[in-house]
């Protein structure tokens, strides 16, 4: 510790109560004297000492701590620390959030004391008086988020840093010459973190990985997917294992299936794909009602439960598909082959059969294990153009084969039909309260070494509602044939929860600002809002801000074996039963399902639960590697058209600039305030806008604006825009 003249300085004084309190807190059942303090802080000053005496008395008076015996101190159980996580901030502060809290505690840089980003710790709060803000300090690191980190090594004569493109990193990585590895100065790396010694001011790590020189586009590819954790190769004894199953069809196992493979069933899905999860099947019935099947590729059959396949899966809990590439949850002789529902191909499925009337009433229902033949495989876009057209003629131009062919009259029937039903189903779910988040998806033209050469919007048509709704009622359906039971059993459900009232009331200050509003009287009110608000700006130049600030403002679904209800989509009962090859909870009810129906008991919740929490937290990191792998992308194309001038959208206003999407391409960059010089700007937050001092100028939320590049950060994943003017 830092002393002059012998004694503490007035900044150490203030400190003494939490430096001290932090020691007793970190072994909570073992008393301290004072000398044991002075010793633990390297102190040997008779007035340090006394300013210790002096402390142990307050905080004990203050019933923080408790005398045990004269002289002796230790932590009382119901001190103010509580345990959480760390939620940090660009600016190397951090917030501590936890359950038994009403709001979040503000924690300074110099009390993070070591912990991460996402770190579960031990927080003591002080400042709990009204009126000022809480503030805390980590007592206790109680388990790291993360201890993988990508970043780029800079080599010394003797050691490393490595120097992460996380904003929420605050710390460069130690890195001793003997754990450099292969590394070269530069390059991308993959590091460990092993240790933080109490003395060192960065952690000390070693190199696993060398991931290739920053910016080329493999190297930043795989740092995406190293960043999350996520691997993007199976395995040698997985592979293995994969390659020697038995994915033949055979006879003693059609036998015990019911065999669906004399009716018609088609599959339709995007053009580059190659799993086919799921097929429909369709034929009319004798009363005219229709039998329509929702048949899903049986992975259950193939991943047999403790085999290292099964647990490759569920490790992975998810596919991964990023810009150029699907980093698949399973092998491919799975995922592509055996598995994939392919045309004129025989494949076990697992399917839900249901009777439905001209009104769309599920009349009747059935569940169980199939075999199935497809008869046809389809684009979106060619089965958009039969529900379009309604001609049996697909053009050379949207054709799968690039050649003009014609479809039999039994399959063009039957698509009009189930486009006919499927609207009917859509209709209900909107009359019942769900909510309609159609939003623009970006997509890349790619050359052949994977780099964008234009950018299009993937919208959502009938074709893509029709097998949207189909698994709907799929997934509905299997939900509350087993929800429903008495006794309850154990299930995989896909939940809901409502929004947040906070968030609500956020989105409203945002888009009143466009003319927009929603209605608080009820939960009917705000979801029938919500839907005029997400109709009413479709094709409007704010259309993209409003999609994604209203999605933000929802709940985040989830997987739980306590069911709760799907709020967006107004269901009581949901799971997710029809993507087996890409999602881990789907094979997770298909065994549920399976076991019930065979008689089987209420399977343990525990274990389930424990599968939900993991096949969520792998949903957030795939879809976060997904969205950095879109914002590199972005980044990439952009960097071809620096000379260009781009219209865009004000999606952001800070205190220190304003972020614009370009309406062209949606790509998202930032113009710092200080570099707009038609004005010295300055920030009003009640207006969500820059003003200008002199002309009194507003940039604000919704203002079209011209703009060029003016820094493309491949590493970073960020652009910087130069302003030019506003759009007159």
């Amino acid at each position: 510790m830092s002393k002059k003249n012998g004694k503490p300085t007035a900044k150490k004084e203030k400190d003494f109560s939490r430096k001290i309190y932090k020691i007793l807190a970190k072994d909570p059942n073992k008393s301290f004297n004072y000398k044991q303090i002075a010793a633990a802080l390297e102190l040997n000053d008779t007035n340090s000492r006394n300013q210790i005496i002096k402390e142990l008395k307050i905080l004990a008076s203050k019933e923080s701590i408790e005398e045990t015996e004269r002289g002796k101190y230790r932590v009382l159980s119901k001190a103010d620390y509580t345990e959480g996580t760390i939620d940090m901030t660009s600016r190397k502060t951090a917030y501590f959030v936890s359950p038994d809290l009403e709001e979040d505690v503000f924690i300074p840089t110099n009390n993070l004391n070591k912990a991460l980003d996402k770190d579960k710790v031990k927080v003591y709060i002080y400042n709990r008086r009204k009126g000022r803000r809480p503030e805390g300090e980590v007592v206790e690191i109680l388990e790291r988020a993360k201890t993988e980190f990508v970043g780029v090594i800079d080599i010394q004569k003797n050691f490393a840093f490595v120097s992460t493109a996380n904003p929420k990193m605050y710390t460069d990585i130690f890195i001793p010459k003997g754990k450099i590895g292969d590394a070269q100065n530069g390059d991308v790396v993959l590091v460990k973190l092993d240790d933080w010694p109490a003395k060192a001011d960065s952690p000390f790590g070693e190199v696993l990985k060398v991931l290739g020189k920053p910016g080329e586009h493999n190297t930043e590819i795989h740092a995406i997917l190293a960043e999350y954790g996520l691997p993007y190769d199976f395995p040698v004894d997985v592979e293995v294992f994969a390659q020697k199953l038995d994915t033949e069809i055979h006879a003693d196992e059609i036998a015990r299936r019911r065999d669906m493979r004399q009716i018609l069933t088609f599959t339709i899905d995007p053009k580059d794909a190659k799993d086919f999860d799921d097929a429909l099947s369709f034929q009319k019935l004798p009363n005219g009602n229709y039998e329509i099947g929702i048949h899903i590729a049986d992975v259950s059959h193939y991943l047999q439960e403790g085999t290292i396949l099964d647990q490759e899966a569920y490790k992975r809990a998810t596919s991964v598909y990023l810009v150029d590439r699907v980093v698949p949850m399973l092998p491919e002789v799975l995922s592509n082959f055996a598995c994939s529902l392919r045309p004129h191909e025989e494949k076990y499925t697992f399917s839900a059969v249901f009777e439905l009337n001209e009104r769309a009433e599920v009349v009747n229902q059935w569940f169980g294990r199939t075999v199935i033949y497809s008869d046809q495989r389809f684009a979106y876009e060619e089965a958009q153009n039969i529900i379009e057209t309604k001609s049996a003629t697909i053009p050379a131009e949207i054709s799968l084969t690039g050649n003009e062919y014609t479809v039999s009259e039994d399959i063009r029937s039957a698509t009009l039909k189930m486009d006919e039903l499927a609207k009917i189903l859509r209709r209900k779910r909107m009359a019942n309260g769900a909510i309609s988040f159609d939003k623009v998806e970006v997509k890349f033209h790619l050359n052949e070494n994977a780099e964008p050469t234009g950018v299009y919007f993937k919208i959502a048509k009938d074709a893509n509602h029709l097998i949207e709704e189909f698994m709907l009622l799929a997934n509905r359906k299997v939900a509350e044939f087993i929800g429903k039971q008495k006794p309850e059993k154990t299930f995989v459900y896909r939940i809901h929860d409502e929004p947040d009232e906070d968030k609500l009331i956020n989105l409203q200050t945002v888009i009143a600002k466009f003319g927009y509003k929603i209605n608080f009287k009820s939960k009917d009110t705000v979801s029938k809002s919500l839907n005029n608000l997400l109709s009413e700006v479709q094709g409007k130049k704010e259309q993209n801000l409003v999609d994604t600030l209203a999605i933000r403002s929802m709940s985040k679904a989830k997987y739980s074996t306590e069911n709760i209800g799907h709020y967006g989509l107004a269901f009581d009962y949901y799971s997710h039963f029809t993507s087996p090859i890409r999602r881990y909870p789907d094979v997770m009810a298909h065994r549920l399902l399976q076991h019930y129906l065979d008689g089987g008991k209420s399977a343990d919740a525990e274990k389930y639960e424990e599968q939900c929490v993991h096949s969520s937290n792998m949903e957030n990191l795939a879809a976060n590697a997904e969205r950095d792998s879109i914002k590199y992308m972005q980044v990439k194309y952009m960097l071809d058209h620096k000379d260009q001038e781009f219209l865009g959208v004000i999606s952001g206003v800070t205190e220190w600039g304003i972020y614009v999407e370009i309406m062209s391409n949606k790509c998202e960059g930032m113009c710092r305030i200080r570099e707009i010089k038609d004005d010295y700007y300055t920030f009003d937050d009640k207006q969500y806008a820059l003003v200008g001092e002199v002309t009194k100028n507003l940039l604000q939320l919704g203002d079209e604006v011209w703009v060029k590049v003016k820094n493309a950060d491949l590493v970073k994943k960020q652009l910087d825009f130069t302003f030019l003017r506003k759009n007159e």
